[in-house]
């Protein structure tokens, strides 16, 4: 196990372990914007076999459809408040490592909104791949 500080020392540290999961919040230092995500990308790119997990505050849209784009096995993005309860936490976890896809329902929401208004069909997803919450 390892923990990185930022973005680049995540993907440095990736490489250098070849992890089964990574879990980055989307701002990571040095900018505190994006830069969870790009190093997340940058993973999923070199290590197709890695489950990524990303957490979040704040909802964005774009930041699901990029991290789902291509092969959205083994991918999870989960908004942090929802993560408070450890069990349903782990069990996400899992399900991303065994090749599942984890969404938080918001995501669902936000991305099942657009779909409707702008007739466009939703981000491939195996319906055993959807996370039903409460």
């Amino acid at each position: 196990m390892a923990a990185a500080s930022e973005a680049t020392e995540l993907v440095t540290l990736t490489d250098e372990h070849r992890p089964e999961l990574v879990v980055t919040d989307i701002r990571m230092p040095p900018g505190r914007t994006d830069e969870g995500l790009r190093a997340a990308l940058v993973i999923r790119r070199r290590q197709p076999g890695t489950a990524v997990v990303v957490l979040s505050q704040h909802l964005q849209r774009r930041y699901a459809v990029e991290l789902l784009a291509g092969d959205p096995s083994g991918v999870g993005y989960l908004l942090k408040q929802r993560i408070a309860d450890i069990d349903v936490f782990a069990d996400d976890l899992r399900r991303v490592c065994a090749g599942g896809t984890v969404l938080d329902p918001e995501v669902v929401r936000l991305m099942m909104a657009r779909a409707r208004s702008d007739g466009n069909a939703l981000v491939r997803l195996r319906p055993a791949s959807r996370r039903c919450w409460p």
